[in-house]
């Protein structure tokens, strides 16, 4: 509560009354509260002895979370990060609900059911105006492609049985970009996965070569509505076409599941007579991002079915909780209500023209910021303009070798503005590619690209003038004295390093700092595990070659973010 004390005396004729500045008796008491408690050691591993005032518990975390990057400009992520206050009251007024709850809360499944439905006909599942979709809402896409894997190796493994043939070998066709949800799907369910590798200049599997690894124990192929790592559609409509020949000539029955998750919520407002769902007869089943282009808080998934056929019963669990019978179909049971309510929320209020707008124009954005990162001539662009909004661009081979670093510098240096746009290698036989990726979501802004753009000039120059500063200091180190043979764009640094290094004393004293880096540099490049001390002894290799970034193997796949 706010008190205002008033000092009362007696006035002049001109005297004005004083009046003392509002005490705020509940802030006092937090600031003294939150000054006993700020020399503590925050809990980490064990429950403190006693509880503490919730407007510091509150300050505590939220202190810390000031540390993380801010969502808004984390542009490696297809993750919305932007809601409207609706949506955020929605997802408040049902934070106590328990969606598995179906008796007590039959609206909110209902919801569910709608939501759906929606989608299922947003996609061209055969099923009539009135009748619902056959599918679920996830736990993100990861879930969905799980639960879609189960359906298809639950159908095949049925159908061998029943024709006396073995079972126990299933495998599914896919590219090697797909993202890393499918090798837990692939280990988690004993399927073999077969993955068609790509090769330079098409980042995306080629329908041919999916054919080409299909045989009697293949339960599905996946085609993928929008990479990870470039963002581009695969072939669906053409791999349709192929499968429908095969099954045809083999007498197998392979169909698609398509995985939609960044593309599933774009393709039909962007590219509206693009073939890649339901409306193709092989396509089995969907999954797509609820909290993608959908729009939708984390973490919201969907996966829907072609129609029941698909869908084994036996996987569908009956069970009496709560005094009702319920269906269910996930892998995991209790579970918020927030994202459905939230999803339903935008699917009522954007409507078919809304999504529309939103995703042409993120389009528009996408494509302003291609031709900006390729007017600059510094890099060159690896996704396809007919894809999701996103922008993966490059610097050519032979400018890293040039200006001294590559890609996971630049992202490094962008950190320190605030910026997080992710470097990484393409899929497995690729990784010799190294780019950056830009994704467009809602809150990206023409002013926001600008800003982008201009901190991508910057950082790109200064790490030019570190790099040829450091190219000095090696041709110092190597010879004995300063070279200023140095490309024209690193002149201004050779020519600064070298007016302040005439005397040899001053040479050593300037270089030495730079020993012990470019030890650790040169080492890294030159694969040299090699322990000396730098400062005593620098191995340089007969054609040095300084360059910031990385340089390391992966372990398994590359560090695309989804």
């Amino acid at each position: 509560m706010t008190l205002h004390s008033v000092k009362r005396k007696k006035y002049g004729k001109d005297q004005k009354r004083q009046v003392k500045e509002p005490v705020d008796y509940n802030e006092a008491l937090f600031q003294s509260e939150f000054a006993a408690f700020s020399i503590e050691e925050v809990p980490r591993h064990e429950l403190r002895s006693h509880s503490m005032p919730a407007s510091v518990a509150l300050s505590l975390i939220k202190q810390e979370l000031e540390l993380d990057g801010n969502p808004a400009l984390n542009l490696a992520s297809f993750v919305s990060t932007r809601y409207e206050d609706e949506v955020r009251q929605l997802c408040d007024h049902v934070l106590s609900v328990n969606w598995i709850d179906f008796d007590e809360y039959p609206q909110t499944v209902d919801i569910h059911n709608r939501c759906v439905s929606m989608i299922a006909h947003l996609f061209h599942a055969p099923v009539g105006e009135a009748e619902e979709g056959v599918g679920t809402g996830t736990v993100g896409s990861s879930e969905a492609i799980m639960l879609a894997v189960l359906a298809m190796k639950w159908r095949w493994r049925k159908a061998r049985r029943a024709a006396g043939k073995d079972a126990s070998r299933p495998n599914m066709v896919m590219g090697s970009e797909v993202q890393v949800c499918w090798e837990k799907a692939m280990m988690y369910f004993d399927v073999e996965p077969k993955y068609v590798p790509l090769h330079d200049d098409v980042y995306v599997m080629e329908p041919e070569r999916a054919l080409e690894l299909c045989d009697e124990n293949t339960i599905g192929v996946c085609g993928i509505l929008g990479t990870t790592y470039t963002g581009e559609f695969e072939d669906i409509e053409r791999l349709d076409a192929l499968l429908t020949k095969k099954n045809k000539e083999t007498g197998w029955d392979i169909g698609i599941h398509v995985d939609a998750a960044s593309g599933g919520f774009v393709a039909p407002f962007v590219y509206p007579n693009l073939k890649w769902d339901f409306a193709l007869r092989n396509v089995r089943s969907i999954n797509v991002s609820g909290h993608k282009y959908g729009l939708a808080p984390p973490g919201i998934g969907w996966v829907l079915w072609r129609s029941a056929e698909y869908l084994p019963d036996e996987l569908v669990f009956h069970v009496n909780y709560l005094g009702a019978d319920q269906a269910s179909f996930t892998l995991n049971f209790s579970r918020g209500s927030a994202q459905i309510i939230a999803s339903y929320y935008l699917l009522l209020r954007l409507g078919r023209s809304g999504y529309t707008t939103v995703m042409r124009t993120l389009k528009e954005l996408a494509e302003y910021f291609a031709d900006a990162i390729v007017a600059s001539g510094r890099f060159y662009l690896l996704s396809d303009r007919k894809s999701l909004p996103l922008v993966a661009f490059a610097m050519p081979d032979e400018d890293r070798e040039r200006v001294g670093f590559d890609e996971y510098a630049l992202a490094a240096e962008l950190r320190k503005r605030g910026w997080i746009v992710p470097a990484y290698t393409l899929a497995p036989k690729l990784e010799h590619r190294k780019l950056l990726r830009v994704v467009v979501r809602i809150g990206f802004t023409r002013d926001r690209a600008e800003m982008l753009l201009q901190d991508i000039d910057h950082t790109y120059n200064h790490l030019q003038h570190i790099a040829g500063v450091m190219r000095v200091a090696q041709q110092s180190i190597e010879s004995g004295a300063v070279k200023a043979s140095l490309p024209p764009e690193s002149h201004h640094a050779a020519t600064g390093v070298g007016k302040t290094s005439g005397a040899g004393d001053l040479l050593e004293e300037l270089t030495a700092d730079f020993k012990h880096a470019l030890h650790a540099v040169s080492a890294r490049n030159t694969r040299n595990d090699t322990k000396k001390n730098a400062r005593e002894h620098v191995e340089v290799p007969q054609k040095p070659r300084v360059v910031l970034g990385h340089n390391g193997k992966k372990t398994k796949r590359s560090g695309a973010v989804c």
